[in-house]
């Protein structure tokens, strides 16, 4: 959990050096003139590392930050546990929101009025602020113990597994069949994919255990929570899948600003809104709907569910998905009509010029894609974080985000393959430069169907998959963790939540 302490630094050195290529006049090329100069190999390398840093501290933080922050409130003898989580990580989603809506609109503010020096300093003082705040408050924080390496313990039950395949079954589940390890409340593993649990049965205790009751050799015998651990991520990878489709639709930021620039964006008087900032409204319906669902219709659903989540996990997710198939939908819907209106008003060989049709028209499929994304992304973590022990809780989430990255490369490949094939014959691309000529209506309804497809297939992954709010209780050290971090707070006088 204590890797967000670490990477904190990388993201800032990254967004320093980042800076540093807009104020040393060595780090960038010299102004276009006439002629533009290409940046040096130098110059390049420079701006690369700063990507790289700032990617390696982004890789630590963003999981790391949302376990470490449940850390903070997880309290299972709490009766109310459950409803303090989840409204955690509403409002966690929440608060990336707002900071996207700041970003999208007060730092490009800045880098547009200011120049690139004051618009990259803002975010590396903003960055100093976060570490230094955040280091001050080590003392006050909730930390669970380290364990060893999640992956290691992986390959070894899968080691273990394959030397151990020709040994039979136990008759029958005994407290001297399995090997359990000290600390585990688990007794016996379960028959899901049965043929690992043959990873932690003992065959010869004086060979296998030492005195202590662990195993001699880890790459051939596992503790049964090892076993369970490997058998918990495999279960949940169909469910993971399931997640990419909505993500490669809500990762659609290119096309919808693109959209924006060939439509009137004018709002009030001489106000135009920026054909970037449309995405805001997305991230408006999000923000609003988490304070919505969470202050005023949880406690109201909860009286009829016996849910402390309000709707069901399972559900949530559920609905996310549909209504990103009607966030599909209604932007091929408004994308064959301003195309028609271009053509009708005989712009098809002019990309740039402006149709007579209101930029407006693409508030409702960012609000459904937002409210989309409300659903399924926040009912995804919260199911991540539940079907997992704590010490795999950063595994958890950054199940999300690497299932987000998988999803921007898939939208690549996607329209890399709609532009190969939708060219044949000399015919224009679908996706091509000029909007008004490609079909981007029909990109838009692959997308649909992909996510029509989607959605029937988490019905049946949810239903294979079972009980969504089943929580296991893994270790005897969870709760002593747990409660001995909240004993030494009431020591020291510091009380970091209140429950």
């Amino acid at each position: 959990m204590e890797n967000s302490d670490v990477e904190k630094t990388p993201e800032q050195l990254g967004l320093i050096v980042l800076w540093l290529t807009a104020i040393l006049k060595q780090a960038k090329p010299p102004p276009c003139d006439e002629i533009c100069i290409k940046p040096n190999a130098g110059q390049i390398a420079l701006l690369f590392t700063s990507f790289v840093l700032m990617s390696i501290g982004a890789g630590g933080i963003r999981p790391c930050s949302l376990a470490f922050g449940a850390d903070q409130f997880d309290n299972p003898e709490n009766p109310n546990n459950e409803r303090i989580l989840h409204s955690f990580f509403s409002w966690y989603y929440a608060s990336v929101g707002i900071s996207l809506m700041i970003s999208l609109t007060v730092i490009v503010y800045f880098q547009s009025e200011y120049g690139w020096v004051v618009g990259f300093g803002v975010p590396v003082g903003l960055m100093l602020v976060s570490v230094i705040a955040f280091f001050f408050g080590t003392n006050l924080y909730i930390k669970m113990k380290p364990n060893k390496s999640m992956f290691t313990g992986f390959a070894q039950v899968t080691a273990a597994a394959w030397k151990n395949r020709h040994i039979d079954f136990p008759l029958k589940d005994s407290h001297g069949c399995y090997c359990h390890g000290n600390d585990s409340k688990l007794v016996a593993p379960t028959q899901r994919l049965r043929f690992l649990n043959k990873a932690c049965i003992i065959q010869n205790p004086e060979k296998d255990l030492n005195p202590d009751g662990s195993a001699s050799d880890p790459w051939s015998l596992c503790t049964i929570q090892q076993v369970e651990q490997l058998k918990s991520l495999i279960k949940v990878l169909p469910m993971w899948s399931t997640g990419i489709v909505i993500a490669i639709t809500i990762s659609q930021h290119s096309f919808p600003v693109l959209q924006a620039n060939t439509m009137n964006r004018q709002l009030i008087g001489n106000f135009s809104i920026p054909s970037g900032s449309f995405g805001v409204f997305g991230i408006l319906t999000l923000t609003i709907w988490i304070a919505i669902y969470d202050r005023i219709l949880v406690p109201h659903i909860t009286k009829y569910t016996n849910n402390p989540r309000g709707i069901p996990i399972k559900y949530r997710m559920g609905i996310g998905l549909f209504l990103s198939c009607l966030a599909s939908a209604v932007s091929a819907l408004v994308e064959k009509k301003r195309r028609a209106r271009a053509l009708e008003e005989g712009l098809a060989e002019l990309p740039k010029a402006v149709v007579k049709m209101s930029a407006m028209w693409l508030v409702p499929q960012h609000c459904l894609s937002g409210l989309a994304e409300a659903f399924n992304a926040i009912g995804q973590i919260e199911f991540y974080y539940s079907q997992f022990p704590k010490n795999m809780a950063s595994i958890a989430v950054a199940l999300f985000t690497f299932g987000m990255a998988i999803a921007n490369l898939i939208a690549s490949l996607i329209v890399t393959i709609v532009n190969h094939y939708s060219q044949k014959g000399g015919k224009e691309s679908w996706v091509s430069t000029n909007f008004n000529k490609g079909h981007y209506d029909y990109y838009w309804w692959i997308l649909t169907i992909l996510c029509v497809a989607n959605l029937f297939y988490y019905i049946i992954c949810s239903y294979f998959y079972g009980n969504f709010e089943e929580e296991k209780v893994w270790n005897k050290d969870e709760d002593e963790d747990k409660n001995g971090a909240l004993i030494e707070m009431a020591k020291s006088k510091e009380s970091p939540i209140i429950y």
